[in-house]
């Protein structure tokens, strides 16, 4: 049976389409699985997400949705036709709210929820009966509008039991207090990857990674899909790509099993409240690819509730170059003002081949190998970004009566115009430059030998550097445009 899909209300508030029932479905153990379809067309102007209200009866095992829709062809330059889709169970749709089971955005064109199993980027869990809503995201509209089809199926008979979901372990056996490598932005066949988690942690071992975070987009599905993947080898965090239309945020190590809603923009004035509540469920707020061109990649929410930043995302290309000055500027602002300043991070945001896992990594000096130490060592700072596990850098600055500091650190001399010494060594960087980065722009720089490791030094004093931090550089291949990225570290402070 099939039927159009009306919108409640008016085009700026309308969120609602009419409620799909299934008041005449049989019920019971072997009632016939019941299928309805609605078809509608979104103008251009829909709101980012639309409601279709499904009236779920007792007695049903399974819900199954599929959706189509016209990718009408458009000029060039114009927006073409995109829709996501999710779902809330009779909990409800309320921001921040229980109701959420899954989202796929335009990953996959069908789901199915039951008991015991469900999609990848859905949770397993019983069909309860009540007013479930499948939510669509028209993401963009073409002017001719958006027509759709989402067909829904109940299958009714024994629900069965859900398992209880095993998450990782919060602390593998590591080093002691050392430096460990890790990518926080991957994804897999819970969100739009192609990678399983067994394949994921495999790259992430092959890349010499000690630790990774799940980060799907806009759901926790993947939090209990690492059983028998980590190990004493391989930290497993949990978290979240909190995708919205105004920019992506990695909510990092939340505990698992937690659901950051996503559904706002910058003007709405609720990306405060959702970065409490990573920070509530133990993660870390860090803004990802801020200067990203895709359509509502880029950050538009500020960094005032950033912990961290991802300055570097995947190869090295110009929107990295951006969001590195940007940063940069924002770390001349921290030192001008005497507020907290926010440190950089890099992750390969890996969605499938030949995307490389570990291309970059932070490298983190913690306690030891657990989610706390990590965590810690991020928002401290005390952290560098690499290209490989080929490349490992110390960076330290020293000077007055035997004082040093490390990366993310303070030094504090007697006076302004106390010498420092600021020195970086280097492996695994052949054909590149060293670079030493502060307040006043790029002061020294140096070519390192063939080997690509070696040692590099520069003597400078507050009043002349009021931090400094290293890039290490391969070679420009675009007249006129720095070379690529092979390290970068946070920086260190020097105060007189």
């Amino acid at each position: 049976m099939a039927r159009r899909g009306l919108l409640v209300g008016t085009a700026a508030t309308a969120l609602t389409l009419g409620t799909v029932s299934f008041a005449d479905a049989a019920t019971g153990d072997d009632a016939p699985d019941r299928t309805r379809t609605v078809r509608g067309t979104l103008p251009t102007g829909s709101p980012d997400y639309v409601y279709l209200p499904v009236e779920v009866p007792r007695g049903v095992r399974e819900i199954a949705v599929s959706y189509t829709y016209e990718k009408t062809p458009v000029p060039a330059g114009t927006q073409g036709n995109a829709l996501d889709i999710g779902i809330f169970d009779e909990r409800g749709t309320e921001l921040g709210g229980r109701g959420f089971r899954g989202w796929s955005g335009g990953a996959r064109s069908s789901f199915f929820i039951r008991a015991d199993e469900a999609t990848p980027g859905y949770v397993a869990g019983p069909v309860r009966a009540g007013t479930w809503n499948i939510a669509l995201g028209p993401y963009t509209v073409a002017p001719e509008g958006l027509p759709y089809e989402v067909t829904i199926t109940l299958r009714f008979g024994p629900t069965g039991s859900t398992p209880k979901p095993v998450h990782p372990p919060e602390r593998a056996k590591g080093r002691g207090r050392a430096w460990y490598r890790g990518d926080c932005h991957l994804h897999s066949v819970h969100s739009d990857g192609k990678r399983t988690p067994a394949e994921i942690a495999a790259a992430a071992r092959a890349a010499g990674l000690d630790f990774i975070n799940s980060s799907e987009h806009n759901t926790y599905s993947a939090h209990s899909a690492w059983d028998g993947l980590w190990g004493d080898d391989l930290l497993v965090l949990t978290g979240e790509e909190v995708t919205t239309r105004n920019g992506h945020v990695i909510a990092l190590a939340t505990d698992p099993g937690t659901f950051v809603d996503w559904r706002y923009r910058a003007r709405d004035n609720r990306f405060g409240h959702y970065a409490k509540a990573v920070r509530r469920a133990g993660g870390l707020v860090v803004p990802a690819h801020p200067h990203a061109t895709c359509i509502g990649c880029h950050w538009k929410f500020g960094f005032g509730e950033a912990d961290a930043v991802e300055v570097w995302n995947g190869a090295y290309t110009p929107e990295d170059e951006i969001a590195l000055a940007e940063w940069d500027n924002s770390l001349v602002a921290a030192v001008r003002t005497s507020k907290p300043w926010v440190p950089a991070m890099g992750n390969s945001d890996a969605h499938r081949e030949p995307d490389k896992v570990g291309l970059p990594q932070t490298v983190v000096l913690a306690e030891e190998l657990s989610r706390e130490a990590i965590t810690a060592g991020i928002r401290a700072g005390h952290s560098y970004i690499a290209e490989s596990s080929a490349v490992t850098l110390s960076f330290g600055a020293s000077g007055g009566r035997g004082l040093h500091a490390g990366i993310g650190e303070r030094l504090r001399v007697d006076g302004d115009d106390t010498p420092v010494t600021v020195r970086l060594e280097v492996t695994g960087a052949p054909g590149c430059t060293a670079h030493f980065v502060t307040d006043q722009g790029t002061l020294f720089t140096a070519t390192l030998p063939e080997s690509g490791t070696g040692v590099v030094e520069w003597r400078t004093t507050p009043v002349y550097a009021a931090y400094v931090r290293a890039e290490v550089r391969h070679p420009a291949t675009v007249p006129g445009l720095p070379g690529a990225l092979a390290a970068l570290t946070n920086p260190v402070f020097l105060e007189g």
